[in-house]
């Protein structure tokens, strides 16, 4: 009675919700086919509070013994076919395949899983929930989503007929759906399989890691050692290609116990969502009375940013070119899927330790900032599914890890020349392709699969390395970098070029010296005001809210910078090697202008904005080839050191200078001048 009170409830639940007209289409569908099938799959969304309210104890089967609850819904559905006529061909229960699709879980601790926590539990085969960023997945592969077995002796009733029936159930290795030792339970003959009525199914492997798990990559552990373990998702039919690496997903799944060469807990996804990033709440409110006090200037706003910015690692004022850049660069990471929201950043220096610690200090601000790894591998590499399936599985690398994010990957002149030239190739095409050999693989054909990179690279060049002061230094023009000990390419893919050597007005040593040795003596202490005023989370909510805003060109902005732009690209031309400017060119420019406005908490680009743009696009052309004649000084962006209100004053007047200088400029090479002919 109980049984049959679940069934009743069961069509109850088909009835409201839709699923019953679901069922009689897809029955429509299969007779439509004139195919014949020993198996009939199909799908039945499932709200778990709608069926709970409906019946409590049907609910409960759902949550915690869903093979139980999917033979329930099998029995109902075969009373279907059958009292509605919906398939002459289907004859018995054992034919239908219930996959039941839960929408959601009840949000209580219980129904979590949490993959950093020891032991999981993988022997309720009941429904779970968890979350993480796809580190690895494999090509697709087909596994038996059923089999039509036959009793072996002719004489016996049961080799005709749909008796035996073995399905895919969750959990189950291919092994325990086919297998050559089954018995007939009549006259206790072999079965043997009639392969014509195999149905097969996709299946793909991916393996992810919790989020809090990231701090691995970000060279942040605070100073806890910690350790973590990917988990592996089985991912089936509907669900095959559904995951891309990189991306942060919610899986409903059942977890089961695989034994390969060691025993692995692995997860049967039911049903996974993408996670949208958190909406954030807004900025402290000393950044908010900050933006305020200069909400009279364009630049100010940004200027004190940059000067208090990362007070824990350099002493403030120190750097600030650097420091704007970076902010910059951070607050254009986004998962908006933008080629141009991208910011890439090649440092000259001579201070190693400092710039390490400066970057290293930046990524910890995203949530995405990963710091590459020397053991590890900056793009996608190709191994042997340990699973046995003969798959491939392709592992994410430093960079599809650091999606709409930073990914921090050191010294350059630390990476091979192979390694270099794919990273090129990435900066230019901002994808990346991997190829499958097909013999290597045990396959009969290669492939060729193709992952967009949505990140910024970051990255520095020592000036004093021992091969640079081995290198012959080679003539060059003036304000230009030698540069030789890099490809020039690699030099000319990356958006931003920055020189921060220690012994520029820039960066004064004593300041430096000093903040070092005081953090020696006293490593967690605030040395300045602005440490305590302006905290690390202040700027992690700031540009939290800064990068989420949606920015749009004014029309003055828009036509100073395609005037720079063409301005610029004809003054770097000549007749034997053509224009220096890349065709990347424009989108860093876009790029630069959008992240100043985002920083200054605008939704509109000004050609204020479009300025700062013009002079740190200006200045990284310079130490690539040398001044032209729209000639900036090296510390265009901070003339003045920014001691007080008055400073701010004076770089304010300094920038209306150079904005007046860069309308002329464009005034006198831009489009429509005597000099721009009609074919340029």
């Amino acid at each position: 009675m109980s049984n049959l009170k679940l069934k009743e409830a069961a069509l109850i639940y088909l009835d409201r919700s839709g699923g019953l007209q679901k069922f009689i289409d897809d029955c429509k569908h299969y007779n439509d086919s004139k195919q014949s099938y020993a198996v009939y799959r199909f799908n039945i969304l499932i709200n778990p509070s709608d069926v709970v309210e409906l019946d409590a104890e049907l609910g409960n089967n759902i949550l915690h013994q869903p093979l139980k609850a999917a033979q329930i819904f099998q029995s109902v559905c075969f009373i279907a076919v059958k009292t509605l006529s919906l398939s002459g061909q289907l004859q018995t229960e054992t034919q239908i395949n219930i996959v039941l699709k839960l929408t959601h879980l009840p949000p209580l601790p219980s129904y979590g899983l949490d993959l950093c926590e020891f032991p999981l539990d993988y022997t309720s085969q009941r429904y779970y929930m968890m979350q993480g960023i796809v580190i690895a997945m494999t090509t697709v592969t087909k596994y038996t989503q059923g089999a039509r077995f036959l009793c072996s002796d002719e004489a016996c009733p049961l080799s005709k007929g749909f008796q035996y029936i073995r399905v895919h159930v969750p959990g189950a290795t291919e092994s325990a759906t086919i297998r050559n030792d089954f018995l007939c339970d009549l006259c206790a003959s072999s079965l043997q399989e009639d392969r014509k009525f195999r149905v097969l199914g996709d299946k793909q492997i991916v393996e992810i890691i919790a989020t809090k798990a990231l701090h691995a990559f970000q060279g942040f552990s605070n100073n806890q050692p910690f350790r973590f373990q990917s988990l592996t998702i089985f991912l089936r039919d509907e669900l095959v290609n559904k995951m891309n690496i990189g991306n942060e997903y919610k899986i409903i799944g059942i977890p089961t116990c695989v034994k390969t060469s060691q025993t692995a807990v692995c997860i049967e996804a039911n049903s996974i969502t993408f996670c949208n990033p958190k909406v954030p709440s807004g900025v402290s409110d000393n950044f908010r009375c900050l933006l305020s006090l200069t909400s009279s200037s364009c630049w100010k706003f940004t200027a004190i940013l940059a000067n208090i910015f990362a007070t824990q690692i350099v002493p403030p004022g120190t750097y600030n070119l650097l420091k704007l850049c970076l902010l910059m660069s951070l607050v254009q990471t986004s998962d908006r899927n933008k080629e141009q929201d991208c910011l890439d950043i090649l440092i000259i220096t001579s201070d190693t330790l400092i710039i390490d610690r400066l970057l290293n200090f930046s990524i910890n601000l995203v949530p995405r900032g990963i710091r590459h790894l020397a053991s590890t591998e900056i793009f996608p590499t190709l191994s042997r599914n340990k699973y046995g399936t003969g798959a491939v599985s392709i592992q994410a690398g430093s960079a599809l890890l650091a999606k709409g994010g930073i990914c921090f990957i050191g010294d350059l002149a630390s990476h091979k020349k192979d390694k270099l030239e794919q990273l090129q190739s990435v900066l230019e095409s901002r994808s990346i392709r991997v190829y499958i050999p097909g013999k290597k693989f045990g396959d009969d054909i290669d492939q060729q699969m193709t992952f967009p990179v949505q990140c910024s690279f970051w990255s520095f060049v020592d000036m004093d390395s021992s091969l640079r002061r081995n290198a012959q230094k080679t003539n060059t023009l003036i304000g230009q970098m030698d540069c030789s000990l890099i490809p020039a390419n690699l030099v000319e893919a990356f958006g931003l070029l920055i020189n921060c050597s220690e012994s520029s007005s820039c960066h004064p040593l004593l300041p430096t010296v000093q903040h070092t040795l005081k953090k020696a003596i006293d490593p967690e202490g605030l040395l300045y005001v602005a440490s305590k005023q302006f905290t690390t989370e202040d700027f992690e909510k700031l540009l939290a809210f800064a990068k989420n805003l949606n920015v749009e060109f004014s029309l003055e902005a828009e036509r100073m910078i395609h005037g720079y732009y063409l301005a610029s690209r004809r003054i770097r031309t000549d007749s034997v090697y053509g224009s220096k400017l890349s065709a990347s060119a424009l989108r860093y420019l876009v790029s630069l202008s959008e992240a100043h406005a985002r920083l200054n908490l605008r939704n509109k680009v000004l050609k204020e904005d479009v300025l700062i743009a013009a002079l740190l696009f200006e200045t990284s052309l310079t130490l690539k080839y040398g001044t032209s004649i729209f000639c900036v000084a090296p510390n265009a962006l901070f003339p003045f050191d920014l001691f007080n209100e008055e400073y701010l004053e004076q770089r304010d007047r300094y920038l209306t200078q150079c904005q007046q200088q860069l309308q002329q400029f464009i005034a006198t090479y831009g489009p429509g001048t005597a000099v721009f002919s009609s074919d340029e």
